[in-house]
């Protein structure tokens, strides 16, 4: 290790690689570090458009159950309304059977 005329330092062969060797091993160890961070970050998107699509899927089941629960009651209506409508003809027709007579 000897100083040049302008004060400058001159490294060995072996200091020089001992510094590359430690420089590598920080880089290895960020890269690491990123693609750590990089698939935790994924897995955080993934389980965050999950959450959106089972938020989606209960509103399309309760809109569903809601719709089933109509066409129910419209069921039940419409047989109660058939019901009402044939008496009524059954006893229209005994009235006007009778009154005929």
């Amino acid at each position: 290790m000897t100083l040049s005329e302008g004060g400058m330092r001159f490294y060995s062969d072996s200091e020089v690689d001992s510094l590359i060797d430690s420089i590598s091993e920080i880089a290895l160890e960020a890269i690491e570090q990123a693609a750590a961070e990089a698939a935790r970050a994924a897995a955080l998107a993934a389980l965050e458009r999950e959450a959106a699509l089972l938020r989606e899927t209960e509103r399309w089941r309760g809109e569903a159950e809601q719709y089933q629960q109509a066409l129910r009651l419209s069921q039940r209506n419409g047989w109660r309304n058939m019901l009402i409508a044939g008496l009524s003809c059954l006893v229209g027709g005994f009235v006007v059977g009778f009154a005929v007579r």
